[in-house]
């Protein structure tokens, strides 16, 4: 079922009286790139995606996004469709909105899962690198833009034994609205640091990272998980910063055990 909350285009799968996981997906991707997770616990779960705002189905409006505009958004949609303790989950820029709302109000949630993303804001490197984007699109478009940046994302090996998936998600990105795209960069580039707070995160917590990630490499979130108590972690074998496309059997059969 598709509803339109605000701007956001949110799909729920799944009985509504069932425990709810609710998928925050990357940039600058759709909902769609967690279907392999939802196609499985839709079953036993109310599995709810969204687009976030300016990506995918979701309208772009003034293309001037924040990180916390992003985590109010996420809130709306707990208050809107009454979820009563979800799981979350979050890769890359779904990770920062997550970490973020956490740390506005862990309470809200039951549990955390976070692929393929970081707790640090992007450093002077990081931020012009998103200011090169910014630049690389408007003087180039979008089709440029993705081509160099999603390529990246991807392991050799997905690429080569892949090429249906990692096409199909090259189209899908490239129908991405200009303005909505640049926004989502200023958004990412106005995120907080949350490292200090992972060591007050005390629900459960669930860290995935593919093998051959270079963005969010395995030494990097592996620290970031040894901050949150308790947290378990595991390195997603033939994956690169898309394990839950990528390797799907493997971060299903970890997020299945993780919910149980």
């Amino acid at each position: 079922m598709i509803t339109q909350i605000g701007p956001l285009s949110v799909h729920t799968y799944g009985e509504a009286d069932k425990q709810p996981v609710l998928f925050v997906h990357g940039f600058p991707f759709d909902h769609t790139m967690w279907k392999e997770q939802i196609s499985v616990l839709k079953e036993n779960f109310f599995c709810v995606a969204y687009d976030v705002r300016g990506l995918g189905k979701s309208i772009v409006r003034e293309g001037q996004f924040t990180m916390e505009m992003y985590v109010d958004d996420l809130f709306n949609i707990l208050d809107k469709l009454n979820l009563q303790k979800p799981y979350l989950c979050g890769l890359s820029m779904g990770g920062y909105i997550a970490l973020r709302a956490v740390e506005r109000d862990q309470n809200k949630f039951k549990g955390i899962i976070l692929c393929d993303t970081r707790s640090d804001a992007d450093n002077n490197e990081g931020k012009l690198k998103r200011a090169n984007a910014i630049k690389s699109i408007n003087e180039n478009g979008v089709d440029i833009f993705v081509e160099g940046f999603v390529s990246g994302l991807f392991a050799d090996d997905t690429k080569e034994l892949n090429p249906d998936l990692y096409n199909s998600v090259m189209k899908r990105c490239k129908k991405s609205t200009p303005l909505g795209v640049k926004g989502a960069l200023i958004a990412i580039m106005s995120r907080t640091d949350t490292t200090p707070s992972l060591s007050n995160i005390s629900i459960p917590a669930l860290v995935l990272c593919g093998s051959f990630d270079t963005l969010t490499p395995p030494v990097v979130m592996r620290a970031m998980a040894e901050k949150i108590k308790g947290s378990e972690f595991a390195v997603i074998p033939r994956a690169g910063h898309l394990a839950p496309l990528e390797n799907p059997d493997c971060v299903n059969d970890l997020i299945i055990k993780f919910l149980k």
